[in-house]
């Protein structure tokens, strides 16, 4: 009968009689972890086998007129140890006499029956037992720990009150010291210990170690005697027990209570683990001991029920490696009949054929969706392992292939991705796309998912197989293609014997490459035209101070980077051409935008007379252009150029692909510089006369006037004009003018650049007229110096990374410079005794990579000073007069990381770099260092313009 079949109403009614006879006959002592209530168990098995009340008591009143079964003891002596010698050899021969001692009053206090209590009994089995009922072993010669292993089985009587008396050791060759009455020559055995167990004490099953009692006291110690028992039944009176096999009547009564168990728990919305509930467990164990059924056919009725259950309920399968690892172990010592072992080789390939569906359907079956998913197919493919590595399959299933092959081949009957009918070229085209798409989601939880339980298990390399059939199915979707969406290239972990379908692919695709690419230069072009036609150049936000063509151009430049991301052209010579023409692309579409937003912003102001907001479009112009710059300087990373020019190495000169990228984007990088300054002049002309009539007024102001009062009109004016431009790029303004005020020893004190009013903080007027008439030193007009500072806590020194500058002026005959950077640390009386510090030089460059460190060795304290800095001044190097000035940059030192204590702060590898503009003094005839001048009576405000005068005369000379 097929295991995994409902039994009819009749099949279930002589199942019913069955257990209700085993309950209603249990012997022995209730064990602790089982059930003892028989009403308990008559109310579990009516709900398993689906009885109501009224059938449940026809058929109990039924089993209770059944004739009684004959209840056996079967008893296995296994051993002894630690038994007296009897022999003169210190040895002896040890047998085992045991029977059933009946008609024997039990004594009268409870507390006797104890096992500390009573007193040993005298008698021995030969004299209270007939011999005919009485079981001998074999005799084991000249041993104290014999070993016999022999199962004996003994009737009992239940109606009378009896005892068990498992006993007697004796010795063929006993002394005389012993029974004193023998004599030698009579052959007396010796006796050597006695065991008396009582049936009320003994459990269904027992398996014990038990104390031999002396007969006297003259030796107490006689050793121990390893006895098993179990309670049976014979002549069972069921009709079952009558016409069936007893393994096939338990194989049934536990398919329908486990079919019971795993439905109780599904109607609870959970995962029966393979654990029988207590009073399922407490009727298989009685039903299994009457029926005198072995351990191994126990588990091999509980693997025949599992394992087709498994086929046909969902539970964890887990369950089934305890079956596996208990017939495996038994395996050896049990032999089964015929029909036997035929029914557990078709357990083996049924499990086996059912798994193998599965793992065919593995993605639907064990979808990632589920949280499950992943531990059921990995049970499944433990559970088949382990089968077929049993003794007992290979001996039974000779003929079955190895599981590993079978699961390659069902793994490459996949059809998971339907074809699509030829269509449209641009309908085909998208639905390849689809397909693709698809492949590679697939493709990747296959590398990052299923493929490690397949190779840890079966050793089977999922990704592989699936990567052949997928890359099969691309093929034949895409061959009758000229042009489409992303291909497959084969993993270099992939080893294959042959030509992939899919080898090559891309050159379907060559011809289409440039139509693609000016295409997508057309559209991102396109789309910024129409973003510039309806930008009004206001702002977005308060923070965000750059208009709305920005955006939809960041957007144009993400979807051609995402562009080369999904190409990946697997030939690194036709990719490089592929990059080259990309950010050719991209930088004349930068430039473009330039000239239109301009335009943009003329015809804008045209249309309206206010000066006012004619400069707020041009700030926003600005920050358009700067954020503009700022996309382009993100490319290289985006584009990812380094696993490119890896890939060119040995094909492409070093010298080439500088040129044709690097130089390109530094190109357009100038360029964008040079459109900010052109912006930023033309925005100084718009506030040059507000700026100039402040001035005058400021200028014609008395000394005892307070400052504030002449300068609140004039920052009024500027916060009003210079509203919309960018913060950091004020900021970055203010602080390095402020730096250049501060800086080499006899600067303002950074108290005197500022002043409070309204609650805000102010700057002073001499940093509101060089912000007015220096806003183009952002721009790197002069170049810029890129650098790392870090200060290391522990060992207080402040360390400078001098990395390199770029876009040096020109400053030799030959249209070259040989610059070198000097650091030193101002104000100078505050670092008196840190001496300046130079790079190497560079012979003809305008682009030094310097890479050199520099250590000052200063306090904290030193650094965290209001108005500290660190001053690079760029010079060329000239062997003949005073070397030429290049330009100079301030760096703040109050922000060094590291300054506060932070140790990991401090870590070069996380340090970001910064690039620093060089500035120009103004020449002499500034009105700002005019009216400083007019100070006579102010000293520090003297030696200011001392020092600026002769670095202004340093910059004319150079520039």
């Amino acid at each position: 009968m097929d295991l995994s079949h409902r039994f009819s109403r009749r099949e279930l009614n002589l199942l019913y009689e069955e257990v209700l006879y085993t309950i209603l006959h249990r012997q022995g002592k209730p064990e602790p972890t089982y059930v003892a209530d028989a009403d308990e168990l008559y109310e579990y098995v009516q709900k398993a086998f689906s009885m109501d009340p009224e059938e449940h008591h026809v058929i109990l009143q039924r089993v209770r007129d059944l004739e009684k079964p004959i209840f056996c003891l079967k008893v296995t002596v296994k051993q002894a140890k630690g038994i007296l010698g009897k022999d003169v050899s210190g040895f002896s021969d040890p047998y085992c006499l045991l029977g059933i001692e009946s008609k024997r009053q039990e004594p009268a206090s409870d507390s006797s029956s104890h096992p500390e209590n009573k007193k040993p009994l005298k008698a021995v089995v030969k004299d209270m037992i007939p011999e005919d009922q009485t079981h001998r072993t074999q005799v084991i010669n000249q041993t104290l720990t014999p070993v016999w292993n022999e199962t004996f089985i003994l009737d009992l009587d239940m109606e009378e009150s009896v005892r068990h008396k498992l006993g007697e050791l004796t010795d063929l060759h006993g002394l005389k010291r012993m029974f004193k009455e023998a004599r030698k020559d009579k052959g007396q055995d010796d006796f050597l210990g006695n065991l008396v167990l009582r049936l009320q004490d003994l459990h269904c099953r027992n398996d014990h170690w038990y104390n031999l009692e002396p007969r006297t006291e003259t030796h107490p110690d006689r050793g121990q005697c390893h006895l098993q028992s179990l309670m049976t039944h014979k002549k069972r009176a069921t009709s079952l027990s009558k016409t069936q096999p007893s393994y096939t009547v338990h194989r049934h009564l536990l398919q329908q209570m486990v079919l019971y168990e795993i439905l109780q728990h599904q109607a609870g919305s959970t995962s029966w683990d393979g654990e029988l509930s207590k009073h399922a467990t407490t009727i298989l164990y009685l039903h299994a001991a009457q029926k005198d059924l072995s351990d191994f056919h126990q588990v091999m009725a509980q693997w025949l029920a599992y394992s087709k259950l498994y086929q046909n309920l969902e539970f964890n399968c887990s369950c089934l490696l305890h079956q596996i690892t208990s017939i495996e172990y038994q395996w050896i010592q049990e032999r089964l009949r015929p029909e036997q072992k035929a029914e557990l080789a078709e357990s083996f390939q049924s499990l086996l054929a059912y798994g193998i569906s599965l793992l065919q359907k593995y993605r639907s079956v064990f979808p990632l969706s589920s949280p499950t998913s992943t531990l059921r197919l990995q049970s499944l493919l433990r559970v088949l392992v382990q089968m077929c590595k049993m003794k007992a399959f290979q001996e039974l299933c000779t003929l079955t292939p190895n599981l590993q092959q079978m699961v390659m081949e069902a793994l490459k009957v996949q059809g998971v991705f339907p074809s699509f009918p030829l269509q449209t070229m641009e309908e085909n085209g998208k639905a390849l796309v689809r397909l693709l798409v698809e492949v590679n989601g697939d493709l990747e939880r296959c590398y990052k998912t299923w493929n490690k339980f397949f190779t840890n298990t079966v050793k089977v390399d999922l990704f592989s197989i699936a990567y052949l059939e997928l890359q099969e199915l691309v093929s034949t979707c895409s061959s009758q293609l000229s042009e489409g969406g992303k291909y497959m290239r084969c993993p270099p972990a992939l080893h294959v014997d042959g030509p992939l379908a899919l080898t090559d692919f891309h050159q379907w695709f060559k011809e289409a490459i440039p139509k693609w690419l000016q295409k997508t230069y057309m559209i991102a072009l396109e789309r910024t035209q129409r973003a510039i036609q309806v930008d009004q150049l206001m702002p977005l936000g308060e923070l965000n101070k750059h208009s709305t063509s920005t955006v939809d151009l960041s957007t144009c430049y993400a979807q051609i980077v995402k562009t080369w991301q999904q190409l990946d052209w697997p030939d690194p010579e036709e990719a490089f051409m592929i990059m080259v023409k990309f950010v050719e692309d991209m930088c004349k579409i930068a430039l473009t935008y330039c000239k239109l937003i301009k335009t943009r912003a003329e015809e804008l102001s045209s249309k309206q007379q206010d000066e006012g907001d004619a400069a707020n479009r041009l700030c926003i112009v600005v920050n358009n252009v700067e954020q503009l710059r700022l996309l382009i300087l993100k490319l290289p990373a985006q584009l990812d150029w380094g696993r490119l020019e890896q890939r060119m190495e040995g094909i492409v000169e070093p010298e080439q692909i500088q040129h044709t990228l690097h130089n390109q984007l530094q190109g357009t990088i100038t360029c964008l510089d040079h459109e900010i300054r052109d912006v930023v002049q033309n925005l100084a002309k718009k506030l040059d006369v507000g700026i100039s009539r402040h001035i005058q007024k400021l200028a014609a102001s008395s000394d005892s006037k307070d400052p504030e009062d002449s300068i609140i009109p004039l920052m009024k004016f500027l916060e009003s004009e210079l509203q919309y431009m960018n913060q950091h790029l004020v900021q970055e303004n203010f602080n390095c003018l402020e730096l250049c005020f501060h800086a080499e020893g006899c600067g303002l004190p950074t108290d005197a650049l500022h002043i409070t009013s309204d609650s805000r903080n102010r700057r002073t007027l001499v940093s509101v007229l060089l912000l007015a008439s220096q806003l183009e030193i952002s721009s790197e007009k002069y170049g810029a110096v890129t650098i790392k500072a870090l200060y290391r806590p522990s060992e207080q020194k402040l360390r400078i990374e001098v990395l390199n500058a770029v876009n040096l002026i020109p400053l030799d005959s030959n249209g070259s410079s040989d610059p070198f950077v000097q650091l030193t640390l101002e104000p100078r009386h505050e670092f008196p005794e840190v001496v300046a510090r130079n790079t190497q030089c560079w012979k003809n460059e305008l682009h030094p990579l310097f890479d050199e460190a520099f250590e000052f060795l200063v306090p904290p304290e030193k650094c965290q000073q209001d108005g500290a800095c660190l001053l690079l001044t760029v010079f060329d190097y000239d062997k003949v007069g005073a070397n030429d000035l290049e330009g100079e940059a301030f760096f703040p030192l109050s922000n060094v990381p590291g300054l506060t204590g932070d140790e990991e702060a401090a870590d070069p590898a996380r340090v970001s770099q910064t690039r620093l503009p060089l500035m120009h003094p103004k020449p002499t005839g500034d009105p700002l260092l005019k009216l400083l001048e007019s100070r006579k009576g102010d000293k520090e405000a003297q030696a200011f313009v001392k020092l600026r005068k002769q670095r202004a005369k340093q910059s004319k000379e150079s520039v």
